[in-house]
């Protein structure tokens, strides 16, 4: 693991080393000689065939014994071997960051007034803090080597830049206008918003079965949002929007990488994503400026005066550049129905962990609208795949 990804993960497990400890010892083999494998031989022993105790020939002889001796010791220690540690540490810290990003996002957004506060002065700021990391690893010896991109490249990169921005923008907005749970569950109707850009906007066909599992996402997430108590249309949409910028992200983001030589002169994945959240950083001012500009001063004088807006602003910046590289490198790491998967059970747990430490409502109808929409988002990642085999 490279320097900058290891102080990401290393900055996201100190912030938490109260709440987790990891220990690690090796237990203790006591292996015992035997006749069976062969460390023990009985002094004076005459093995000829005529005398050879019948135990031993048996044993020895048997078929079993020949798979018992050609089985690998070492049992569970054996098999952590083959165990890809850093990607475990990918998914762990990815799922860490997004649950804390959560919380520190809106306990920051409700200290500073909700959505009648500054919730685009807080969206912009989180990726200026990104920004300032992204900057750091470049400027620290052997941490992370810079980009070899030119301008055309850097013109290329806009448009999923400005994706960016837009979906982070409008997750923040609906969460500052609801319920963290529901803007959750809006969100994962993500999939529905991907196909339909996709068929008809990209030229990308999607099968006839992902279509059919669009009706179970898009059905959950209306149920869940009859018995939202902290329901509200402007985070509906906001999330809703949230997921067209998501979608729009997601095939610009392979129409980018198609260009060629652009992977190796940007250097890692990394790199894409530092230089992505720049771009989007520079793009959100003028629209900071236009929406809460003339709110600043009253921002500023906020920031000064409670730690509770100026702290969890900070962590939520830092949490969320943190997850987001993680997934990255994690996706990259794993394959496309993997990831989704894996994506759908960082959102099952987001939803009910930070509704619990939040204290928002849980009302069952909520929840099986919730798991009808989200195992419609699994179904929808994986339905190719059972198709095909069938």
């Amino acid at each position: 693991m490279k320097f900058g990804q290891t102080l990401i993960v290393t900055a996201l497990a100190l912030s938490q080393s109260s709440a987790f400890g990891l220990s690690r010892t090796s237990p203790k083999v006591n292996t015992l000689a035997s006749p069976i494998n062969g460390a023990f031989s009985p002094p004076n022993m005459d093995t000829s065939p005529l005398v050879k105790p019948i135990g031993l020939t048996s044993l020895n002889n048997s078929p079993s014994m020949d798979a018992v001796q050609a089985t690998p010791r070492g049992g569970v220690l054996s098999s952590l071997k083959n165990v890809d540690i850093p990607l475990m540490a990918y998914f762990f810290f990815w799922y860490v960051g997004n649950y804390y990003y959560n919380i520190t996002n809106k306990l920051a957004l409700k200290a500073a007034g909700g959505s009648s506060g500054y919730p685009m002065t807080i969206s912009s700021l989180q990726l200026g803090v990104g920004c300032i990391y992204a900057l750091f690893m470049w400027a620290a010896p052997d941490a992370r080597s810079t980009p070899k991109i030119s301008f055309d490249d850097v013109i290329k990169m806009l448009p999923v830049a400005f994706c960016s921005m837009g979906a982070h923008s409008a997750s923040v907005f609906a969460l500052s206008a609801g319920a963290v749970s529901f803007g959750q569950i809006v969100k994962s109707a993500e999939p529905a918003f991907a196909a339909v850009l996709s068929q008809f906007v990209y030229g990308k066909k999607i099968s006839k079965a992902k279509w059919l599992c669009l009706p179970i996402v898009i059905g959950g997430v209306i149920l869940a949002s009859v018995k939202e108590l902290d329901f509200a249309w402007s985070a509906l949409i906001s999330a809703c929007i949230a997921n067209l910028f998501a979608a729009f992200k997601g095939n610009e983001n392979k129409k980018l990488m198609d260009t060629a030589g652009l992977k190796d002169r940007l250097g890692s994945v990394g790199n894409q994503f530092a230089v992505t959240s720049i771009l989007s950083f520079l793009m959100s001012i003028p629209i900071l400026v236009l929406k809460e500009g003339s709110k600043w001063g009253g921002f500023v004088e906020l920031w000064k005066t409670n730690p509770i807006v100026s702290f969890n602003l900070i962590a939520s910046g830092l949490y969320f550049y943190g997850y987001n590289e993680l997934a990255t490198m994690t996706i990259k790491k794993t394959s496309a129905v993997t990831a989704s998967v894996a994506n759908t059970a960082k959102r099952v747990i987001v939803i009910v962990g930070v509704a619990i430490v939040l204290g928002e409502s849980l009302d069952p109808i909520k929840l099986l609208g919730c798991s009808i929409g989200i195992g419609g988002v699994l179904l929808y990642s994986v339905i190719d795949q059972l198709v095909a085999k069938k």
